[in-house]
């Protein structure tokens, strides 16, 4: 019996343990997608990149890695609607990532998003939902917030790279700017 592909969006490696994890031990073959233009600055993009890298190199698992880096379009997309920012890289990241899985013939896609406390669950599942029935490929529901701690500490274990921002130059000044 032939295995079930699911792609799955990795914001970055410590979020993506216990999703890998999880999904692996449900029978599912699985394949990451990381997607970088909403990640600020370059630099921040690229130490999430090489953990990624080398977490994959240490598990066998196969990444797509988005090509270019375009943060100017995810800038274009919210200026003026900074409040509203995170409704809008919650869908270009599973849009893209859906749009990858249709044509790689995946049975589903997902995303690490769905692991972090700090996300707007509820918005990121309607819009993984939504987009799916857009493009036509189903999203992998889960919550993944259960194996919070058991993600944190394999991560600290394996001394990743662990951000302390979800990625945006908006989120980056909410960790530094406190006023």
């Amino acid at each position: 019996m032939k295995k079930r592909k699911i792609l799955l969006h990795i914001c970055c490696a410590p979020c993506s343990v216990y999703p890998i994890r999880f999904l692996v031990n449900e029978g599912l073959n699985v394949m990451g997608f990381f997607y970088k233009h909403n990640i600020h600055p370059y630099t921040e993009c690229l130490k999430r990149q090489d953990t990624l890298q080398i977490y994959a190199r240490l598990i066998d698992l196969r990444v797509i890695y988005q090509q270019g880096y375009q943060p100017e379009d995810f800038l274009r997309n919210v200026v003026f609607r900074e409040s509203e920012r995170c409704s809008y890289c919650y869908y270009d990241r599973m849009r893209s990532t859906a749009l990858i899985a249709k044509r790689g013939k995946f049975d589903y896609y997902s995303t690490t998003l769905l692991y972090s406390k700090f996300q707007k669950h509820e918005m990121v599942k309607a819009i993984g939902e939504s987009v799916g029935k857009s493009v036509g490929v189903s999203f992998y529901y889960h919550d993944f917030r259960e194996g919070w701690k058991q993600g944190i500490e394999e991560s600290k274990r394996l001394n990743m790279y662990r951000q302390q921002y979800c990625g945006c130059i908006y989120s980056e000044k909410e960790r530094y700017h406190k006023g």
